[in-house]
């Protein structure tokens, strides 16, 4: 079964002046923090190295996620376009938009889409102002995604905003509620409110957990592992958050997790393969993809 890592950031051109290159003492603090040690092809900002990692791990596909942040960097969607389109068949590029203008915003969505992106990414936190998630300002573009067919991934967790409340859940829940035909991934899976998201995921079928590197020994990562393993199973997205987590050193530790056998192929592969809209030839053991009508449906 092949291996899909849902968050990957590569040392390559605009990645290197974000936070997570630029302050590489912050980040490798908090990869040992949560018990592993940082990757060499991190350290040492390297794309042939990462390469490597993911061929010793086995990771066949990495999302990689651009960002439009004001507070964390940014990534130019050209970039992100430009690195997976130099490495065909093993990366899925993911457009991020700024979302404090609704008009410009879809008009990149639009433009992102038709150009080869399989999802759009956004960051209402690190706006210019710091917006919350259920911010009706933001109604338009998860109206226009929703119509659209676009799957959304939000960093709703961890560092998301300028204080705690942007990452509260009730705000995702309100946004789920009122756009239930959105998929929505949330990055960090709203960590630390992991009893709270657990809640919104139960009853909102359109959102997906992408705990990342929460997930490895930080509270609360016991209950994400007992919903992983049994109703949530459909909707839990194996993400390494490199280069906050070794692709390799994280993968292994996640193997070891007890975690039925067929749950962990939907995490590992399926269930970003149905966020993304791809599908998996098993005869000839290759990963296709299959367009998405805009309109609507697949």
């Amino acid at each position: 079964m092949p291996v899909i890592d849902f968050r990957i950031r590569p040392p390559y051109k605009d990645f290197l002046n974000t936070a997570m290159y630029a302050k590489a003492e912050r980040r490798d603090g908090i990869t040992r923090s949560i018990q592993l040690e940082p990757s060499p092809a991190a350290v040492q900002k390297s794309v042939p190295m990462m390469l490597a990692e993911m061929d010793l791990a086995g990771i066949d596909i990495g999302v990689v996620v651009g960002r439009n942040s004001r507070s964390l960097g940014s990534v130019d969607n050209d970039t992100v376009k430009e690195f997976c389109d130099s490495h065909q068949g093993r990366f899925i590029p993911v457009a991020s938009i700024d979302p404090s203008d609704r008009k410009r915003a879809v008009r990149d969505i639009d433009l992102a889409i038709s150009t080869g992106f399989r999802a759009v990414n956004i960051e209402p936190g690190g706006s210019l102002p710091p917006l919350h998630t259920d911010d009706r300002r933001l109604y338009p573009i998860y109206a226009h995604c929703e119509d659209r067919n676009i799957p959304l991934i939000m960093m709703t967790g961890g560092n998301a905003g300028p204080d705690l409340s942007y990452t509260s859940p009730d705000h995702i829940d309100r946004v789920l509620g009122d756009f239930p035909d959105l998929r929505i991934a949330s990055a960090h899976g709203n960590w630390p409110w992991v009893h709270q998201i657990l809640h919104v995921a139960f009853r909102r079928p359109n959102l997906y957990l992408s705990p990342d590197y929460f997930l490895s020994n930080m509270p609360g990562s016991e209950d994400f592992l007992r919903a992983a393993d049994s109703w949530l199973a459909d909707r839990f997205l194996y993400a390494s958050a490199f280069p906050f987590a070794p692709i390799k050193g994280y993968l292994e530790w996640f193997r070891l997790l007890p975690i039925k056998p067929e749950n962990m192929d939907r995490i590992l592969y399926r269930n970003a393969a149905d966020f993304l809209g791809l599908t998996h030839d098993t005869m000839t053991s290759k990963i296709q993809l299959f367009e998405v009508d805009l309109r609507g449906g697949k």
